[in-house]
């Protein structure tokens, strides 16, 4: 707990967190749990809500609040073997609808490296610290406006992305391929890379610029949640 506040202070006081700051004061709900949760403005959805949950590795908590609290599908993509395997083994809500691919910034077979740590979950397409460079498998990975010609969505209410590291090339191309999204929520691995603040400093560059404003920080300084007030 100590270590956590101090962790607060530092970012709070840090020249290189200033742009980990709120934007706008809005109502705002915890939804997951401690590690796998994000702050939601749940003034906008509700059960016709299209909420797109990227990245879910074995943690399915913030899904299942979702779907409890608005009784709405979500629609998951992880293209990880082994959290392919454990989804699989789950009773989830038929309300949960996975597929097994992951969202990139292009489509196509990639090179996914698994994690160092055997008993870690998630890889990543980028070759960072953390995952290795001689372990990998090829997977499947489509941009998100390929994933939403699939499923026929013109537009999502809700967009959570855990991605490793990823996100930073993704979001780019979502806002540049103008994707209607109400609510960005994203985790960051700016700790993946060397001056990994400035990656995430430009991300936060990138949405703001698009009309999105910073409305919830978790308790760590990583989960990051964004809404377009102009996207009614």
């Amino acid at each position: 707990m100590i270590k956590n506040l101090l962790k607060q202070v530092y970012f709070r006081i840090s020249p290189k967190y200033l742009h980990i700051k709120k934007d706008i004061c809005l109502p705002m709900a915890w939804h997951g749990s401690s590690y796998g949760g994000f702050f939601v403005n749940e003034s906008s959805l509700n059960s016709e809500s299209i909420i797109y949950s990227v990245g879910i590795g074995k943690d399915i908590s913030f899904d299942e609040s979702i779907m409890d609290s608005f009784n709405c599908k979500i629609f998951g993509f992880d293209p990880t073997p082994e959290s392919i395997q454990w989804f699989r083994q789950q009773n989830v809500s038929k309300m949960f609808i996975f597929s097994e691919y992951g969202i990139s910034s292009k489509s196509g077979i990639v090179k996914f490296h698994l994690p160092k740590n055997k008993n870690h979950v998630s890889g990543s397409i980028l070759n960072s610290s953390f995952v290795s460079e001689d372990r990998y498998v090829d997977v499947q990975m489509k941009t998100l406006l390929d994933a939403m010609n699939e499923h026929r969505h013109s537009y999502i209410d809700l967009l959570k992305m855990d991605i490793e590291g990823a996100e930073y090339e993704v979001v780019s191309q979502i806002l540049e391929a103008g994707v209607p999204i109400k609510q960005i929520l994203v985790e960051i691995h700016d700790r993946f890379f060397y001056n990994g603040h400035i990656k995430s400093k430009k991300m936060f560059d990138q949405l703001r610029n698009s009309g999105f404003k910073l409305f919830g920080i978790s308790k760590t300084y990583e989960e990051i949640s964004f809404i377009n007030p102009s996207l009614k």
